[in-house]
């Protein structure tokens, strides 16, 4: 097998590679994607794990009950469940000489700019002293407004978090396909994606099995984040062998998606990690050459159109008038504000609003040009 190719890589394991498609977590499968991971420290590569499987841990637990897909009951079998994987995952980690640090995060501890350099700090000293993280959302307490929403947006995060060079998600899947090959016999796995393009996006498909709460549409956005922040990012199958040594030594499996950039700064990382998916703020030409070709703020001159809900602080998508996304960055003001500023002078914004945040909607400073 070739070297490593990769110094750190997070690996995110979905319920159906955990259960080997049934409805208990497959004792055998998690002892064999923990030895990968624990030879992928012998080897100097720094693994972090993210993994999903507490809510059907806590379900196995109680008997199997008729599901309610409620919040309120997630975050039962999440309580009940949590403990026991956990439990399994510190078991296994020892027949190999594994530490193991439990790690459940929010969307909270991602957006504040202190508790994101926390969990930062936590992560990297795990690391550091050779512990495994083992990384989960906090299902118990989260609520809609603080969800991740599903472990793939989550992988991508901790990828953006510790400046991974290599995210694997790890599904019961090969990859992408040309065509849903569960009805398409022909359909062909693509090996490479260099760019995610429309095209792309319809071939994402819907939600998967009733175990998860993924599909290859989330695995998709994750990796839209993570190849945006300089990582590289693989959608493989789970049940492969060695699917994790493989993939973290560059060979070529499942479908590759080639980082879309360098190394981002850690301050641009967090920037792109709070991005509300439903924001689009739509500039004139103007505006779109003063970001994208003169390193210039966003003034609400600019801005012709504002669509989705998004409060002062968060991250924002940024279009010009051919719908080409062409930056991200922290707002000054909320939709509801900008409504009435968009295409207004600075200098008017007190007068409209009566207040002001300053002149700039997105400061140069705190955006990320992507066009």
């Amino acid at each position: 097998m070739a070297l490593a190719s990769y110094r750190r890589v997070v690996i995110k394991l979905g319920t159906s590679v955990l259960t080997a498609g049934t409805d208990r977590l497959n004792r055998p499968r998690m002892v064999e994607l923990v030895r990968q991971i624990a030879a992928l420290r012998e080897r100097g590569v720094e693994p972090i794990l993210v993994t999903s499987g507490a809510v059907l841990a806590g379900w196995e637990q109680l008997g199997f009950p008729q599901r309610r897909r409620t919040l309120g009951e997630k975050q039962l079998l999440a309580a009940v469940g949590q403990g026991r994987l956990m439990h399994l995952y510190a078991q296994i980690a020892d027949l190999y000489g594994l530490t193991v640090a439990q790690t459940l995060l929010t969307r909270d501890d991602l957006r504040d700019r202190r508790r994101y350099l926390n969990a930062r700090n936590t992560l990297l000293g795990c690391i550091r002293r050779g512990v495994l993280p083992v990384i989960n959302e906090n299902d118990v307490v989260a609520v809609d407004e603080i969800r991740v929403g599903d472990n793939d947006m989550l992988s991508a995060l901790v990828a953006n978090l510790v400046e991974a060079d290599l995210l694997l998600i790890c599904t019961d899947r090969a990859g992408l396909y040309t065509a849903d090959p569960r009805l398409d016999p022909g359909a062909q796995l693509i090996g490479e994606v260099q760019e995610i393009t429309d095209a792309i996006w319809a071939l994402a498909g819907e939600a998967g099995s009733h175990r998860g709460t993924g599909g290859m549409r989330t695995k998709i956005l994750a990796a839209d984040l993570a190849t945006r922040s300089g990582t590289d990012v693989v959608i493989a199958a789970g049940d492969l062998p060695d699917v994790i040594l493989l993939a973290a030594a560059g060979e070529p499996v499942g479908t590759l998606f080639r980082a879309r950039t360098v190394r981002v700064e850690a301050r641009k990382r967090w920037i792109l990690a709070e991005t509300v998916r439903q924001s689009r703020v739509i500039v004139d030409d103007g505006a779109a050459l003063a970001i994208v070709a003169q390193g210039r703020s966003l003034l609400p001159a600019g801005i012709i159109a504002v669509e989705g809900a998004f409060d002062r602080g968060q991250t924002i998508r940024i279009y010009d008038l051919q719908g080409r996304e062409i930056a991200r960055g922290l707002t000054q003001y909320r939709a509801a504000d900008l409504t009435y500023i968009q295409g207004r002078r600075s200098a008017e914004i007190e007068a409209i609003l009566g207040y002001t945040y300053g002149p700039e909607v997105v400061h140069r400073d705190d955006m990320v040009v992507l066009g």
